[in-house]
């Protein structure tokens, strides 16, 4: 049974890890046609994002795995042999609570370390790409403004990469605004600064202090496209990004505003709070399917029950979330919310009179 629970859970978390990627990915899809971004890159970027995904669906997918095996012996008829050799309802219920503690743990390593680190690696490559590197997404036939004081226009990109038809407008010397203007051009990259290598063009700068426009011929220049707010723009980082620790006790030196700690404070009770809600999920379904008469007819109506309170309990864990934001008071009911469901279930397991027995059949004369 634990076998089938792990093969089924790996399975289907990763087919909803992957769905879940590949529609989340698609707003990088523009980087890659539009703007020439390689596939290597546009990979790197977007796998950092996976792990968030894997460890929000992991209690969902478990409770689904949960359901479908054990609704599956059932209608085989398997748990009814297991019962008929003397195994009882902690019993039956055990791969399935060891398969929960295990999706818990790996919670827990997701929501306090893996998920964080990745999520600062993905939103410092998405700065970095949409920042220092903005010269290398320019875009043809658009006027493109890199930062203050500097203006860039392609006409059109070749397949190898290279440019044509290239005006840059750029003011960043104050007093000294300057019109480049090249018939070809290429983007290289000296370590984080794009640089443009141009080649047969003019180079146009009016002189505001005499009124005199200066024009100077080149067969080849190569110019620096980065700019001073590109290199000392400080990025602020997500609650997604922080350590639970830091959530609960931010730098003072970032003068975090009163919402964003309510974000940071429940964001961090939701990663503590949120491995739990797979036991109480996985101890739903069982209560469901392991508990009541046996039938024949199959028990149609339980599962869809499970679906049901499964469904409503993390619909509901959304909304606890949204509310603890705008009150903090509202903070413990993350954890009722997380362990409250489970015990529930768990009484209703255990108790005696929630056996399941065969139910009377009708005699036949």
């Amino acid at each position: 049974m634990l076998r089938q629970l792990a093969i089924g859970l790996v399975a289907v978390t990763g087919g909803l890890a992957v769905l879940i990627w590949l529609t989340q990915s698609l707003r990088f899809v523009e980087l890659v046609l539009n703007r020439g971004l390689s596939i290597a890159v546009f990979f790197e970027l977007t796998v950092f994002m996976l792990p968030n995904f894997i460890a929000v669906i992991l209690p969902v997918t478990a409770f689904i795995v949960i359901l479908a095996v054990y609704n599956r012996m059932e209608d085989d008829r398997e748990l009814v042999v297991m019962r008929a050799a003397g195994m009882g309802q902690m019993a039956l219920a055990r791969p399935a609570l060891v398969l929960a503690g295990a999706a818990a743990l790996l919670g827990w390593t997701m929501n306090l370390w893996v998920v964080p680190e990745s999520y600062r690696a993905f939103r410092e490559y998405q700065f970095e790409i949409r920042n220092r590197m903005a010269a290398v997404l320019l875009q043809e036939g658009v006027f493109n403004t890199l930062g203050d004081g500097l203006t860039v226009y392609i006409r059109e990109r070749d397949r190898d990469g290279n440019f044509r038809g290239i005006m840059v407008h750029d003011t960043r010397e104050s007093g000294a605004p300057a019109t480049i203007l090249a018939e070809r051009g290429w983007l290289t990259l000296d370590g984080d600064t794009p640089r443009v290598t141009l080649q047969h063009g003019t180079r146009q700068e009016f002189d505001r202090r005499t009124s005199t426009l200066r024009m100077l011929s080149f067969a080849e220049n190569t110019m620096s496209l980065a700019t001073e707010a590109a290199r000392e723009e400080v990025r602020y980082r997500d609650a997604r990004e922080r350590g639970v620790l830091e959530l609960l006790n931010p730098d003072p030196a970032e003068q975090v505003s009163a919402r964003d700690r309510s974000r940071f404070i429940v964001e961090a009770h939701q990663r503590l709070a949120g491995p739990l809600l797979t036991l109480s999920l996985a101890l739903t379904a069982l209560a469901c399917l392991l508990t009541g008469e046996f039938s024949r007819h199959g028990k149609a109506g339980r599962v869809l029950a499970a679906v049901g309170i499964g469904g409503g309990l993390v619909a509901l864990g959304v909304g606890i979330a949204n509310l603890a934001t705008r009150e903090l008071a509202l903070v413990p009911l993350i954890w009722a919310h997380a362990v409250l469901p489970g015990l529930i279930a768990l009484a209703w397991l255990v108790s005696p009179s929630r056996a399941r027995v065969p139910a009377a059949e009708p005699t036949r004369s």
